[in-house]
């Protein structure tokens, strides 16, 4: 998220800074950690989501490396146990205590005013394309009730939120996962990488202390996990569940524990407030809907057609 080279929080100790150093390099995450991982990976694997639940599922039922970091993982969301659940935010006092949790601090993320510049590209070096792409996957991975995305399909707008699962509808109109090649979920991955605009925009307008803050939290360790699962979860992005004695469930990659925190953490060091939007709970996808978009070879699929399954 920032060069490596010129790091904000680069330690007195050399044997620390190169330590540092291999940890920010693995830090090169999307929102959700969805561009990660090249073409290449994906092919040479030779793996897909569903064959990762061969595994032995952790508690959540998520194999690693999806489950992520053991000790953070009872943080992430939990499947929902009832339907009025779906899509309903976490809300501040439990984004709160989620950060504490993963080493990150209120007083020492964004400012208001760093935000506001920020997301609209202003400030020193800012950019505007950059910052609608950070924009609209903010809005993407906080799609919970009360904030619905709109698509125009056609020629109306038709709104829809979908968090819980794990999924989105892109502006024209297609069913995917935030993870999908084509979403600004992905595309972003330039915007936050090392080098990329967060980490210059940080230096230029004093919001070194947040991005050192976002590096020493859980942040850094999820990241690896979050990089691992992109490699093996092919063009879909869904991901399997399986608990003891309980069918298999899918969900979008956006939804699994490593990637959850990974995205959490830096939105809350952004914004505390937009954190507090992200989905509490995740809802497995409809057989047939996961069924369908796994079978595309674009990993979308039309929502009017799946927009009854899914609540």
């Amino acid at each position: 998220m920032n060069r490596v080279d010129n790091a904000p929080c680069e330690p007195r100790s050399s044997a620390r800074t190169s330590s540092m150093r291999r940890s920010k390099v693995s830090s090169v995450t999307v929102l959700t950690c969805i561009s990660v991982v090249a073409a290449v990976g994906i092919q040479t694997t030779g793996q897909s989501a569903a064959g990762a639940a061969s595994q032995t599922p952790t508690k959540s039922g998520f194999v690693e490396p999806f489950a992520g970091v053991h000790r953070y993982e009872k943080l992430a969301p939990t499947q929902v146990a009832h339907s009025w659940q779906i899509n309903q935010a976490i809300g501040q006092r439990r984004a709160d205590e989620i950060a504490k949790k993963i080493g990150l601090k209120k007083s020492n993320v964004f400012t208001k005013k760093q935000y506001r510049l920020f997301i609209t590209g202003r400030g020193k070096g800012g950019d505007r394309s950059s910052a609608k792409l950070v924009d609209q996957s903010v809005r993407i991975l906080t799609n919970t009730v009360g904030r619905p995305l709109y698509s125009k399909i056609h020629g109306k707008l038709v709104p829809s939120v979908l968090a819980s699962y794990g999924l989105m509808v892109n502006k024209s109109g297609m069913l995917e996962s935030p993870a999908n090649s084509s979403a600004p979920t992905r595309k972003v991955n330039a915007v936050i990488e090392p080098g990329g605009y967060l980490g210059q925009w940080c230096r230029a307008n004093g919001a070194k202390k947040a991005l050192r803050m976002l590096y020493r939290s859980a942040y850094t360790a999820e990241a690896v996990y979050g990089n691992k699962a992109q490699q093996i979860s092919g063009a879909a992005q869904l991901v399997a569940n399986k608990k003891v004695g309980k069918s298999t469930k899918m969900v979008g990659m956006s939804m699994v524990p490593s990637i959850w925190i990974v995205n959490f953490a830096l939105i809350y060091t952004l914004n505390p407030s937009a954190a507090a939007k992200m989905p509490a709970k995740w809802a497995p996808i409809p057989r047939r809907v996961a069924k369908a978009i796994e079978a595309s070879s674009t990993g979308q699929v039309p929502y009017l057609r799946y927009a009854s399954s899914l609540r």
